[in-house]
């Protein structure tokens, strides 16, 4: 039986958001990917593997070592799902500061 991971519970996590990080920068080992944290081995290996499960690490076998690569085409199925939500806050952002400094210039003139 295959577990599906939701993509997003997997970045809502700290250390896998920072192994991504990593990882984006180029492809690592496990072990060279550990050595950053202060976790044990064992617990980055599951955040690997929920990463891995979600697609947003491929992993690679050159003999025996497994390096660990950036999948940039699963975060931009990941935008492109934000994106909606995204441009919708920068319309209300948007409308938020008209309306404040519409206020603001009342406030100035009321002054004068």
């Amino acid at each position: 039986m295959e577990i599906r991971r939701d993509v997003f519970q997997a970045i809502a996590d700290p250390t896998r958001r920072a192994i991504l990080s990593l990882v984006a920068l180029g492809a690592m080992t496990p072990g060279a990917i550990a050595e950053n944290f202060d976790s044990s081995r064992q617990t980055i290996s599951k955040h690997i593997q929920i990463l891995s499960e979600c697609e947003l690490l491929n992993q690679t076998q050159s003999g025996r070592e497994i390096h660990y690569h950036f999948n940039p085409n699963k975060m931009k199925e990941i935008a492109e799902w934000l994106e909606p939500y995204r441009k919708m806050w920068d319309d209300r952002f948007t409308a938020m500061d008209d309306l404040l400094r519409e206020m603001q210039e009342k406030k100035q003139k009321t002054n004068k």
